[in-house]
């Protein structure tokens, strides 16, 4: 993996809760709150100024503001939700360039499990384990459901196979 696995390590504790906490929100409300997001961006800005070259550093920022010009793109397409086009954007910094073939593979079997999962448990009696979900009786799918745990899946696979 390209990504540095020291990086990795540091984000992982941070960015682990608010991922979760992104997928369980999307499920229940179809929304991926901007304070969530705010966190996300923030955590790196902290942290990621102290791990990284400054160049590196200002790269990845970079990364942040390309990702939300084209999801905010797609959002007005109908392409994508707001919420998942700010997370993308939020989420963009803590990928490392050589890692996105690899990334876009773990978000394509993170969106497979998540969809099975989420549409298996809508039709048993898994839901009536939280029967206010709004995601439940929506056409549309919570992305934040698979947005979040790739993200985080691959914060720990950088800590525990990164450079």
């Amino acid at each position: 993996m390209a990504i540095d696995a020291t990086h990795a390590m540091w984000f992982l504790p941070f960015v682990l809760p608010i991922c979760l906490y992104v997928a369980f929100t999307d499920m229940a409300q179809m929304k991926i709150t901007n304070q969530s997001v705010v966190l996300l961006a923030l955590v790196f800005l902290v942290i990621g100024v102290f791990l990284m070259p400054f160049t590196a550093y200002l790269w990845r920022l970079a990364a942040l503001l390309i990702v939300l010009v084209v999801g905010v793109i797609l959002n007005g397409a109908g392409a994508m939700g707001a919420g998942d086009a700010k997370f993308a954007a939020a989420a963009a910094p803590y990928i490392a360039l050589g890692d996105l073939r690899l990334l876009m593979a773990l978000f394509a079997a993170a969106l497979l499990a998540a969809a099975v999962a989420h549409r298996g448990a809508k039709y048993t009696p898994l839901r009536e384990l939280a029967p206010h979900w709004v995601s439940w009786d929506r056409k549309k799918f919570p992305m934040g459901l698979a947005l979040g745990p790739a993200l985080a899946i691959y914060l720990l696979l950088g800590t525990l196979y990164g450079s």
